[in-house]
């Protein structure tokens, strides 16, 4: 029986991580839940799955969720402290969904553990990407990208060195405005925006899918997972969503990951790993997609991929300060408090007027990453005014 905690349990990959752990009950104890404000969908996920612990993430939720929880044996725990310790609670497991970089800390204990981490906040490893590896390589964990494009590039490595690799593709499906002009781009809403065409999503992730950040910041992920070097990582256009990401060899042959754009698939892999599980997903049917399109990005059109890759190459603070500045300017944009096109020009002005030194460690990226959001706020003010 394999002892697992979920952060971020009431999100979209949490809820999809349960799904595919109550089809298996007697193979999984659940040691610890988390959610950041969502109290009665904590404890009820708590009961039904007998969680040892359930942890909120907001300490002025503690007696909401202690009261919810009363009578059942749970502990109830609140606040970043609480969530640490969670993390050190002896789970062989733990899937690291928390949204935002509000992941950074939990994650870090979890990796300190020595056990699995399933990553699917790609946050946490953009802004402390180097000092998550070292934590990993110290304490003998294992990093588990989730991402389907991170997960993807994991499968079509097994087996394989880094060495032997000549180029590593990232798919992106060009998000829902895709064939929008910057003119068509000034009057999109936040509803639109996280009406993502493939996928389901979060409200945060899928404004990021929409202006490409996403992309963006999983290419500064893909960097840190895989360093094979940035000038060998690409960006495809694919709308389909059906290959996730291919590894070219030296020799020119091309491995490419396929399946159905469901969450599901790639935390089932990691879930299982280095064995496999059934999942509920539907079969890719090839014969019904009819075809695979593919084309460059428009980094005009969607300069949030610039910026992200230059966030890579300059390192140090830069994507703790790229990837915290966009956080408040999708909060504002879903907000109503900016259009959608602000978001990228707020994430530049930042990044260009902030520098910070190399973060050695977690207080260090802590103190950027508020520093960039204090900034960020600020340059939302002026264009608001």
């Amino acid at each position: 029986m394999r002892k697992v905690s979920i952060f971020g349990a009431t999100g979209s990959v949490g809820m999809s991580t349960l799904d595919l752990i109550q089809r298996d009950p007697d193979g999984y104890e659940i040691v610890a839940l988390t959610a950041h404000n969502d109290v009665q969908g904590l404890a009820g996920l708590a009961r039904q799955y007998g969680a040892a612990m359930a942890v909120i993430g907001r300490e002025d939720l503690y007696g909401a969720l202690k009261d919810a929880l009363a009578g059942s044996g749970i502990r109830a725990m609140a606040g970043e402290a609480a969530l640490i310790e969670a993390a050190q609670a002896g789970a062989d497991w733990s899937m690291a969904a928390i949204v935002g970089c509000a992941g950074l800390r939990p994650t870090m204990a979890a990796l300190r553990t020595g056990g699995t981490v399933a990553l699917a906040n790609k946050e946490s490893l953009v802004s402390a990407g180097m000092l998550m590896t070292d934590a990993a390589a110290a304490s003998g964990a294992t990093l588990l990208p989730v991402d389907s494009e991170h997960n993807a590039i994991f499968q079509c490595l097994a087996g394989s060195s880094l060495e032997e690799v000549a180029r590593i593709t990232l798919t992106a499906s060009g998000g829902p405005f895709r064939t929008f002009s910057r003119d068509e781009m000034r009057h999109i809403t936040p509803d639109q925006a996280v009406a993502h065409p493939n996928w389901s999503m979060g409200a945060k992730i899928s404004v990021d899918s929409a202006t490409m950040m996403n992309k963006g910041l999983e290419l500064i992920e893909a960097a840190h997972l895989f360093p094979i070097g940035l000038d060998r990582i690409e960006i495809l256009v694919h709308p389909q969503s059906v290959i996730h990401s291919m590894v070219e060899y030296r020799d020119r042959s091309t491995l490419a990951q396929l399946g159905s754009p469901d969450m599901r698939i790639p935390i089932a892999h990691a879930l299982a790993w280095p064995k496999r599980i059934a999942t509920p997903c539907r079969p890719l049917d090839l014969a019904c997609i009819g075809r695979l399109d593919f084309e460059a990005p428009d980094e005009n059109r969607f300069p949030a991929l610039r910026l992200a890759r230059q966030a890579a190459q300059a390192d140090g603070a830069v994507p703790t300060i790229l990837n915290a500045a966009n956080e408040v300017a999708v909060a504002a944009f879903l907000e109503r408090a900016i259009g959608f096109l602000d978001i990228a020009t707020i994430v530049e002005d930042v990044v260009n007027r902030y520098s910070a030194a190399v973060p050695r460690q977690i207080d260090d990226v802590l103190a950027a990453d508020a520093e960039a959001r204090a900034m960020a706020r600020q340059v939302m003010e002026r264009l608001t005014v």
